[in-house]
């Protein structure tokens, strides 16, 4: 690949990329503050006695039909997480339910999260599947832009020396921020 469509392709997807470098920027360097956003958890029903086989392979049909006796009437999700003795429908990086298994039976409880927490959940993968898709999608174009950045330097003569006391104080602030 020649030096000017090289430079082309790595400017291109630097700034296609460019919000999905500040939504991991900003969601992380948040959170990493303690900034944390919050979810706003409201229990809409509650069903005494009852229980949920988490194993079961009707688990999805099963949410869906506590949903509905609990009234909700329009839900969509892609999925449900078991953790703990919560489910929760997928994604969360929007308004979603969960289902709390109590000594009592049964909690179905509407989660708003906050636009930080929204921006959280995306961050660690829990959007919508076309995201997560993305996603992976801008960690190879990531992968791309670094590394082809890193040869543009090293393979111009006069910036060989900077790009290499570069990447090297780099790779040394790393290694010893692992130790």
């Amino acid at each position: 690949m020649d030096r000017k469509l090289l430079i082309k392709i790595h400017m291109y997807l630097a700034a296609f990329f460019v919000p999905a470098v500040l939504l991991v920027a900003i969601s992380g360097g948040l959170y990493l503050l303690g900034i944390k956003g919050e979810v706003n958890e409201q229990t809409i029903y509650s069903k005494a006695g009852a229980s949920i086989d988490t194993d079961s392979s009707s688990l999805q049909a099963d949410v869906d039909a506590l949903l509905q006796e609990a009234g909700v009437e329009s839900f969509s999700y892609e999925y449900v997480k078991v953790s703990g003795n919560r489910l929760y429908t997928r994604p969360t990086s929007s308004d979603h339910y969960v289902v709390e298994s109590t000594a009592s039976g049964l909690d179905i409880i509407q989660a708003e999260p906050s636009l930080q927490q929204r921006l959280i959940e995306l961050h660690k993968g829990h959007g919508p599947g076309a995201f997560k898709t993305f996603q992976k999608v801008f960690a190879l174009g990531l992968l791309f832009i670094m590394l082809s950045g890193l040869w543009l330097g090293l393979a111009n003569a006069r910036l060989r020396r900077s790009t290499l006391a570069t990447a090297g104080a780099g790779l040394v602030v790393f290694a010893l921020l692992l130790v």
